[in-house]
């Protein structure tokens, strides 16, 4: 049983917001009967001195009781916001306003602002984000898209297959598209680490982190079939990424801390902190 806190119970319990709503001139879809979640989340949109905002707000859910209480805190949410505000809201805002979910349970607040994604895009006679054509299903069991896994990974600086199970449930049954996601991963830390800068070492403490991870770390890890790439260093903070087995291990935050981590401070300084991402 899922340890939930006092406001994804109050959430679940008594529900706001359910039901459809008569006069939505704005519907979002998400999920499917198949998978076992599906939501539906209702807005009415009113133009209100020049801007167009969200007067009213409903869902109807097919799903457990966090993706009831996402749902119920979502509509809460957006309820008088406009459009431009709406939009911002992430799964992660939707998280913290209701104190937290379990981690299997992530993939419930990322269906939520899907919907609402999904919502707004219909208001304005648009395509859903993530439903045009080229956005291949990579995990059968569940119907996630490589976008969605995608979007995930960058958004929520994912770095196992075990994590985006857990926000998307894609790999969550058969596993056969676990190495698919390994591969997304991979790509997305890649174009993360790009995006961030080249390293150029600053001094010569840094060009030692650079030497060690590089001629010692990384090597030991490719022997046994993962490896590591150096993404930036930040004073005494030292941002990494993994490859290969690495990441779909459910131990890597071990190999982070007890072996490249404490490889680091052994051999350089004690100070020194290793996370993974960017």
């Amino acid at each position: 049983m899922w340890d939930y806190n006092d406001k994804v119970k109050e959430h679940f319990l008594n529900p706001r917001n359910i039901g459809e709503l008569p006069d939505a001139n704005a519907i979002g879809h998400t999920g499917s009967l198949r998978c076992g979640d599906a939501m539906t989340l209702y807005m009415k949109v009113e133009t209100i001195d020049s801007e167009e905002r969200i007067t009213d707000a409903s869902f109807q859910t097919f799903g457990c009781a966090s993706a009831i209480a996402t749902a119920s805190m979502l509509t809460e949410m957006i309820k008088g916001k406009t459009l431009a505000e709406a939009e911002t809201l992430t799964n992660q805002d939707i998280v913290d306003a209701l104190g937290g979910l379990p981690a299997p349970k992530i993939h419930c607040s990322v269906m939520g602002a899907e919907a609402l994604e999904a919502a707004i895009a219909n208001y304005r006679g648009e395509e859903p984000p993530g439903h045009d054509d080229e956005d291949r299903i990579i995990c059968a069991c569940f119907e996630v898209s490589e976008k969605t896994i995608r979007d995930a990974v960058w958004e929520s600086n994912l770095t196992t297959v075990e994590q985006v199970t857990n926000h998307t449930k894609a790999g969550g049954a058969c596993g056969q598209c676990k190495p698919d996601i390994a591969r997304i991963i991979g790509e997305v830390l890649e174009e993360k680490a790009q995006a961030l800068c080249d390293i150029e070492p600053e001094s010569e403490r840094d060009r030692k982190i650079g030497r060690l991870i590089a001629e010692v770390i990384a090597p030991q890890l490719t022997g046994h079939g993962g490896g590591l790439q150096l993404v930036a260093i930040d004073g005494d903070r030292v941002v990494v990424r993994l490859k290969g087995a690495c990441q779909m291990c459910s131990n890597n935050q071990g190999t982070i801390n007890d072996f490249v981590q404490q490889k680091l401070r052994d051999e350089i300084d004690e100070k020194i902190t290793v996370e993974v991402g960017g």
